[in-house]
């Protein structure tokens, strides 16, 4: 990689890192990078699409489309370490790394931009990963731009420093956040009788979960986390008549995903039923699962064997969910992993920082997947 354009990403990477912005807020991040791209190329043409943007190079319209995605929202998380980029905004954080990963896509361009590519380049920057929505309102770009295959990688720590990590197959389980709601009636406190109380119907759900999920029943990982309980008020004149269950539910495979939210849909439709009460699913932070194309993984494979860096292959899927998923569903490609190192914090935390170093290592596994030369 070109020694300016790394100097240039990664000083890019430390000023998003100092401006952090949640899910759908990203207006400043979002014209940062935009402005950016525009100072920096001459080739490449800005694509502005409300909440998120692409880059666009063109070679021909004989030629394939080729997309590179990078997701540029940040952590409800306070920035805890003393870093000279740290963040200037209380509460929000870049601890995930998505600075890094839309630095390393704005980098990728750069190199573009100078050395050119023999087929068409979409860089697609994208916004509210974190939530699961971004991927969902991005995946239009697959179709309007007629992409033939996509990548992305995501930084991770817990692997050795500047690995490629792959898998083929599932690389992200399904999961989503169900809420189950129950409404009886009220009642004095003293007498419970004339009221209905579902806390009862509700601890009986919670008491069912390990059934509901037992590993015997399913042919992949399925989970089922409890988030929170809240039933009643304060007022300890008044019996608990309203609850509210919420839940994670994840699985290595969405139709196990979608049979397990049916067993729980189906077990709280029935004690609501037997206790008289009233039943209600709301859901949100839906994330489908992540699985890669057999020939992308294998490119990326190759890309890493001709560049020199560290192969691994990853034994079972990660647990956390990605949105990626969504490209995934449209056209061929693959999601890829670069190490942090084995000791580095883990991501979501407060002790994490994207390392600066694997940002020419994402370019060249960029520059790598569209064949550009030195």
């Amino acid at each position: 990689m070109d020694k300016k354009n790394l100097e240039l990403a990664i000083q890019l990477r430390r000023e998003l890192h100092m401006n952090p912005e949640l899910s759908y807020q990203e207006v400043w991040t979002k014209q940062h990078l935009i402005d950016f791209l525009q100072k920096h190329t001459t080739n490449i043409e800005i694509i502005d699409k409300g909440k998120y943007f692409y880059a666009k190079y063109t070679f021909g319209e004989d030629r394939p489309t080729i997309a590179f995605r990078a997701d540029f929202d940040a952590l409800p998380i306070p920035e805890t370490i003393d870093l000279p980029w740290k963040s200037n905004n209380p509460g929000v954080s870049h601890k995930c790394g998505h600075d890094g990963h839309s630095a390393t896509l704005a980098g990728f361009a750069l190199e573009v931009d100078q050395k050119g590519a023999d087929q068409n380049i979409i860089f697609l920057f994208q916004h509210a990963e974190e939530t699961g929505q971004g991927g969902i309102e991005c995946a239009e770009i697959m179709i309007e731009e007629k992409v033939d295959e996509i990548y992305g990688y995501h930084n991770m720590s817990g692997i050795e420093f500047k690995a490629v990590h792959v898998i083929d197959g599932t690389a992200h389980c399904a999961s989503k956040g169900m809420s189950i709601e129950m409404v009886g009636s009220p009642a004095h406190a003293s007498q419970p009788e004339d009221g209905v109380n579902p806390s009862f119907a509700i601890a009986k759900i919670i008491e069912t979960l390990p059934e509901l999920t037992a590993p015997e029943k399913y042919d992949g990982l399925v989970l089922c986390t409890i988030i929170q309980v809240d039933i009643g008020s304060e007022n300890y004149g008044i019996a608990a008549h309203r609850g509210v269950l919420r839940l994670t539910i994840r699985a290595e495979k969405e139709a196990e995903l979608n049979a397990l939210q049916q067993n729980i849909e189906n077990l709280t439709t029935q004690l609501g039923k037997e206790h008289g009460i009233n039943v209600s699913f709301e859901y949100r932070d839906e994330f489908p699962e992540t699985v890669n194309h057999e020939e992308s993984v294998n490119k990326v494979r190759q890309v890493a064997a001709v560049k020199g860096y560290p192969l691994r292959e990853l034994t079972s899927p990660y647990r956390a969910s990605e949105d990626y998923g969504h490209y995934l569903k449209l056209v061929k490609g693959a999601y890829f992993y670069i190490g942090n190192g084995e000791n580095h914090p883990s991501i979501h935390t407060y002790e994490y920082d994207f390392r600066d170093e694997i940002i020419e290592t994402g370019v060249e596994m960029f520059k790598g997947l569209v064949g550009i030369e030195e």
